[in-house]
């Protein structure tokens, strides 16, 4: 059994055998297998993928054909949008009057 989360809407998922290709999620629509689902995905990697001989994808949110695609058991949704956040804040903060 493959749990895991989907990277837009934070839905959990669980899949019997594998995720394929056309796999989207219930709840949002969203493509399952793409990079920001993949237990590979890493942004401080080189080409965002901590498996070297994998091939630069460059939408990290649609379906693709990469042959490493695993599904991550982490929950990633708003992750970047949090800190982008806070990063607002705290510059409103440092340059109130």
């Amino acid at each position: 059994m493959k749990r895991g989360f989907c990277h837009h809407c934070g839905q959990s998922l669980e899949f019997d055998d594998k995720v394929f290709r056309n796999d989207t999620c219930p709840k949002c629509g969203s493509d399952i297998y793409c990079c920001l689902n993949c237990s590979e995905y890493d942004e401080t990697a080189s080409n965002n993928c901590i498996e070297p001989q994998s091939e630069r994808i460059s939408v990290k949110d649609r379906r693709n054909f990469c042959d490493y695609f695993d599904l991550s058991p982490k929950q990633t949704s708003g992750k970047s949008k949090d800190k982008a956040e806070e990063a607002k804040k705290k510059l409103e903060a440092l340059f109130k009057k």
